[in-house]
């Protein structure tokens, strides 16, 4: 991207690894955080003299505090001409492309970090990582360096996202009431979601919610799975379903703290449920790919878990489930409904908790580690 784009952003939710990263592949660049309240004060004050002071290659850190700095960064790279003359970092993604649409367009190329997938998690460590201890740890970063038990580690993490993220965005008077609502979501992780029973529940009005669901997305702690449109004539849902880019994060809300607690969980279908999907969106994101995942489900109530058409001439059916031992139904929705929809038998799987990967009559027996390493 920095061969091609004079300004390149980094965007992710926080602690993800953005700072380390840009630092380390570009060690030559200046760099500054605007976290620091001294730096960002000189930023707001006075963007022409903080860009065109910095000769050379520059990191800005936590750019979106300074919105200013945009526009003359934009002036300043099209007087230049180079390619790769700054990179920004943010945590907020609805202020940093706020910023970028309205200034930066056309100049920058724009990635996502999120945080460590399964395969970058196990490069990173001695011996086979298991994938039961992966999905309960997730994969910040810091977490898994410091060898820190995410009872320490989450209760900081979401009172700073709180504080900094939240607060900063939206008018949330009452910070109890969006502590529980991440619990509730949570607990409704892979479900259709339901605007009108999260108000009951957390006692907020309907624009509340969806205000909390929009910061959610943009601050990259969820994302929603929308449903698959083949066939206008059947009847489908039209409703998404939610995810967190981190089953850490996700055990931690849903008070899921050791890997036995984890086995004996009635959530565990849902969080092996959630580490595939977003392993899988993982796996695009790390190759430049832009995920186009779906579910399906009709008025039958037949659902699939996961249709995967980010290469869109061989879309791959996906059932998921947290059972140790295949059985021939849980293909029973896949067979009938890729029929319908056209997708070819070699495209169907059941990723499950199974020791080893094998074909069955109706489709391929994926366990669950080989389809986080393929």
């Amino acid at each position: 991207m920095a061969g091609w784009f004079p300004v390149v952003s980094l965007t992710g939710p926080r602690q993800s690894g953005k700072s380390t990263l840009v630092r380390h592949a570009f060690p030559d660049y200046s760099y500054v955080t605007l976290e620091d309240p001294q730096t960002r004060r000189a930023a707001l004050e006075d963007p022409v003299s903080f860009i065109r002071n910095r000769k050379g290659g520059l990191i800005i850190d936590e750019a979106q505090y300074a919105p200013d700095l945009f526009s003359m960064i934009q002036v300043v790279s099209d007087e230049r001409g180079d390619a790769g003359q700054y990179i920004l970092t943010g945590s907020q993604n609805f202020l940093m492309m706020k910023s970028i649409g309205q200034s930066l367009a056309g100049r920058v190329g724009i990635l996502k970090l999120l945080p460590l997938s399964f395969r970058e998690a196990e490069r990173g460590q001695q011996g086979q990582l298991e994938v039961d201890l992966f999905a309960l740890e997730g994969g910040y970063p810091r977490l898994r360096s410091a060898g820190m038990p995410s009872s320490v580690y989450f209760p900081s993490y979401i009172d700073t996202y709180v504080e900094r993220d939240v607060v900063g965005l939206l008018d949330v008077r009452n910070k109890a009431e969006f502590h529980k609502f991440l619990s509730i979501i949570a607990q409704s992780v892979g479900a259709l979601i339901n605007i009108s029973s999260l108000s009951r529940d957390t006692g907020v009005s309907v624009s509340t919610i969806k205000s909390w669901l929009s910061i959610l997305e943009q601050s990259y702690l969820t994302f929603s799975l929308q449903p698959y449109y083949a066939n206008a004539k059947k009847r489908l849902t039209k409703t998404p379903k939610l995810y967190f880019y981190d089953t850490g994060l996700l055990c931690y809300l849903l008070k899921i703290g050791s890997l036995e607690q984890l086995l004996e969980s009635p959530y565990l279908g849902a969080v092996f449920e959630n580490l595939i999907v977003s392993e899988t969106a993982k796996s695009h994101l790390n190759v430049g790919e832009n995920p186009e995942l779906y579910f399906y489900r009709d008025d039958s109530k037949r659902e699939i878990d996961l249709l995967d058409c980010t290469n869109s001439g061989s879309p791959k059916a996906i059932e998921i489930k947290s059972s140790r031992t295949y059985h021939d139904k849980y293909a029973r929705h896949l067979q009938t409904v890729c029929d319908e929809i056209d997708i070819a038998k070699d495209a169907r799987y059941v990723v499950a908790r199974v020791d080893s990967t094998y074909e069955s009559k109706d489709c391929s027996v994926v366990s669950a580690r080989d389809w986080l390493l393929r």
